[in-house]
């Protein structure tokens, strides 16, 4: 697919996977639309990112919120991508140091924050892509997921996080199924450890030493760059389809994390 004049929404734009994945998918030429929650890092990427790019404040979990973003950016044009990039929290172990359970809330609530967010914004965007004049060999545009390692090898504490993720692995193909025909293509990316601003004021330099020890290479965090860099070969390669695709420099999580 040519990026360029084409649009694309990114869900979680204002943070590390989606801001960089909107300035990469920008530079090289697609309109964008910002969608996030936290107004001041949504708009801040969207004024940085100048002409061709906009904000609007989106909640991931709410029907009317997504469909208010996707209708803004199919104003900018033909929507062609869609980028499911937000973040969340991660959950609890499953009993605490006092064989307590956890609580059945906060089980549902990361799976509502990643895999119901995710196909809320999946099955709205299908439709709005689909409403887009097919391209050369009947090609309207692509849907790139994220999910996690955690999926496949998830470490202590993550087993929420974990079948969130794995539910997103499990929705790619049969959604390159199902949108086949509309010439619509489903891939997931599955990062393992990035440097992301949710590490904070945390020294990178110290983090790729910690958690750099377990990757193969190269041996450090991945970057949010990096991410992007791959989203945009989704976008750009009409044969990525239905997979999901491992971004962790050949890391496997041990029961304690990749460290």
């Amino acid at each position: 697919m040519d990026l360029n004049e084409a649009v694309a929404f990114v869900a979680g734009g204002g943070g590390g996977f989606g801001a960089a994945t909107a300035r990469r998918l920008h530079a090289a030429g697609a309109k964008v639309l910002v969608g996030d929650l936290d107004d001041v890092k949504g708009k801040a990427v969207a004024e940085e990112l100048g002409d061709g790019a906009a904000f609007v404040r989106t909640d991931v979990t709410d029907e009317d919120s997504v469909q208010a973003a996707l209708d803004a950016a199919m104003e900018l044009g033909p929507l062609r991508v869609a980028v499911v990039a937000h973040g969340g929290r991660g959950g609890k172990r499953i009993l605490d140091k006092e064989s307590k359970p956890a609580p059945q809330a906060a089980f549902s609530q990361v799976i509502d924050i990643f895999l119901n967010a995710t196909y809320n914004i999946d099955r709205l965007a299908a439709a709005a892509i689909a409403r887009s004049e097919p391209l050369a060999h009947g090609e309207r545009g692509v849907i790139i997921n994220t999910a996690s390692i955690a999926a496949f090898d998830g470490t202590i504490g993550q087993t929420a996080y974990a079948a969130a993720k794995a539910g997103i692995v499990g929705m790619t193909l049969p959604l390159a199924r199902d949108l086949g025909p509309l010439g619509i293509r489903a891939v997931t990316i599955a990062p393992g450890t990035f440097l992301t601003p949710a590490f904070r004021d945390a020294d990178p330099d110290e983090l790729d030493t910690y958690w750099g020890k377990a990757v193969p290479f190269p041996k450090r965090m991945g970057r949010a760059e990096e991410y992007a860099m791959l989203a945009q070969q989704i976008a750009e390669n009409p044969y990525l389809n239905g997979e999901t695709i491992r971004l962790d420099g050949g890391l496997r999580f041990t029961a304690k994390g990749g460290h």
